[in-house]
């Protein structure tokens, strides 16, 4: 019985295998580690599109910050205006008050610049995450399609498509890493 089933079943020789197979592991552990930095560049793309939301959000605060005080600086103003125009029988008073509200005019109108500088401060932090953000996804956007092309090795036995996978990947390598050199 071990003898007919022995005779039926064709083994190929050892060297069809070997060459077969050559570029299996060298191929899959490419593929690996291609695999490991796809999932790197997208957690850093995802990081930094969540830092750039973050800061967006600061830049938003800020301004809203800066009408408010703007509400305000022009409240003050036309308070003394107002106080300016009127000519009461208490003058000396009423220019008291009204420096006061000058006083504050010029307050809110400091405020607001360093308000103003602040918000656009966060606005160029955020425009620099979006472009590391935009590094990283075109990053693991290569390292994808040099993962893909390498997989075509298996399939077609060519070393062709292994080395322009890792030609591929490796620009999307340098693409990844340039978005940590980015100021």
């Amino acid at each position: 019985m071990h003898e007919g089933m022995a005779e039926g079943v064709e083994l190929p020789e050892v060297h069809e295998i070997r060459e077969e197979y050559r570029y299996t592991l060298p191929v899959s552990l490419t593929m690996s580690i291609l695999a490991v930095l796809v999932a790197i560049a997208t957690l850093l793309g995802h990081r930094a599109h969540t830092e750039e939301l973050l800061v967006q959000s600061k830049a938003v605060d800020q301004w809203a910050y800066y009408q408010a005080k703007n509400n305000r600086m022009r409240e003050m103003q036309g308070f003394a205006d107002l106080l300016g125009a009127l000519a009461p029988s208490e003058r000396k008073e009423t220019a008291a008050l009204r420096d006061k509200y000058l006083k504050e005019v010029e307050r809110y109108q400091n405020d607001k610049e360093d308000i103003s500088e602040k918000a656009k401060e966060f606005e160029k932090e955020r425009d620099v995450m979006r472009r590391r953000a935009d590094l990283f996804d075109g990053g693991e956007t290569l390292l994808d399609m040099g993962l893909v092309i390498c997989s075509i090795t298996m399939l077609t036995r060519r070393r062709a498509f292994w080395f322009g996978g890792m030609s591929v990947a490796a620009l999307g390598v340098v693409m990844a890493l340039t978005g940590f050199v980015l100021r």
